[in-house]
């Protein structure tokens, strides 16, 4: 029997969400913020920073590879959510 943990990652990887590069996420994440942070800037904008970094690299990203590396629009999708989620979520996390 699998269990509701392994059922849910299961189904993050089926559907194209996590993959080889979501680590490499949640670390610039938590580097970009860090990075701000030494640099003077409030809580609010580290994270700002990993915003907007991370948009734009999953914008460059897109111009690059397009979405048929994933295979379909819907998988590019989850893939471009979680990516921006993961490294979000890392450096909200790294600043409170």
């Amino acid at each position: 029997m699998n269990s509701p943990i392994a059922k849910f990652v299961n189904w993050q990887l089926s559907t194209g969400q996590l993959d080889h590069w979501t680590s490499y996420h949640i670390a610039a994440g938590i580097f970009i913020a860090k990075i701000a942070e030494w640099l003077g800037q409030s809580d609010f904008w580290c994270v700002m920073w990993v915003v907007i970094i991370g948009i734009a690299w999953e914008i460059f990203e897109y111009i690059i590879e397009d979405w048929r590396v994933y295979g379909s629009k819907k998988k590019w999708a989850y893939n471009t959510a979680a990516d921006l989620i993961v490294e979000i979520g890392a450096a909200a996390w790294i600043m409170i």
